[in-house]
């Protein structure tokens, strides 16, 4: 067998240059399978460096919010209610509209308005149901002696509950924008945004109440017009029919016109 020497030149060559383009490596306590290599500790390094400042970024996103007073705002006190009351017309009704008193709600509202009495419920014994006016202002008065009491306690409860919460709210709100870390752990601000959460459904369900009494009180306005208007209705329908068995059209006049009250 023949040895070829520009082959073996070809080979050296080859191999020289690899060993010199390699990234510098060097053999620990003279093992040659552990290597270190100074090109790759100075990434881990620059790696390492950076996962740290965006730690420490992190950290101090969650425990620290230096400006939080641009966050305070002022909840607008009620006053409370008070109902002049110079002769006992308005008994109770301070008092219903300040405190959660349902009794005190229906005694003021008794106190306070004209009562049907005995002699005009016997009148009424003898009125068909859905075509007697007196019978529809009656039912009007009785519905809203049902629902006005109602209201007088949901505004008393409501004045009563705003109150009685004014020392939760406020010491919500100061821990709330507080800066210090006591208060700006993850925990401690997941807690503090589930109180802020339950204290929203409390009011959201107090004005609930408030909003129900609105519409109940609606709906007996909107009896009374929709009364009064079908008597206007009522009352030229029977005008008509006079006017048609008892004329009293102008000399000369056409039969044919309308007598509008």
């Amino acid at each position: 067998m023949q040895f070829d020497v520009r082959k073996h030149r070809k080979f050296l060559l080859a191999g020289g240059l690899a060993l010199a383009t390699a990234t510098p490596a060097f053999a620990i306590f003279g093992l040659g399978d552990i290597v270190f290599d100074p090109t790759s500790w100075g990434e881990l390094v620059a790696q390492a460096t950076t996962a740290y400042n965006q730690l420490n970024t992190f950290k101090a996103n969650i425990e620290h919010f230096s400006f939080k007073n641009v966050w305070t705002t002022t909840q607008t006190q009620m006053r409370q209610a008070s109902v002049g009351n110079q002769f006992g017309e308005t008994s109770g009704m301070t008092t219903a509209l300040n405190n959660d008193s349902p009794e005190t709600s229906s005694t003021a509202w008794s106190m306070s308005n004209v009562q049907v009495n005995g002699s005009t419920n016997a009148y009424l014994q003898g009125q068909q149901v859905g075509n007697s006016a007196q019978l529809s202002q009656l039912a009007m008065i009785e519905a809203s002696d049902s629902v006005s009491p109602d209201c007088l306690t949901a505004v008393g409860q409501y004045r009563a509950a705003r109150n009685a919460s004014a020392t939760a709210n406020a010491d919500l709100a100061q821990q709330q924008l507080d800066t210090s870390d006591s208060t700006n752990s993850e925990v401690e601000q997941l807690n503090l945004l589930n109180a802020s959460e339950a204290q929203r459904m409390t009011e959201i369900q107090a004005q609930g109440v408030l909003h129900a009494c609105l519409a109940s009180q609606m709906t007996v306005a909107n009896m009374q017009q929709r009364n009064a208007a079908a008597q206007d209705l009522n009352t030229w329908s029977f005008v008509q029919q006079q006017q048609q068995a008892n004329p009293t059209y102008v000399g000369g006049g056409s039969s044919t016109n309308s007598f509008i009250p």
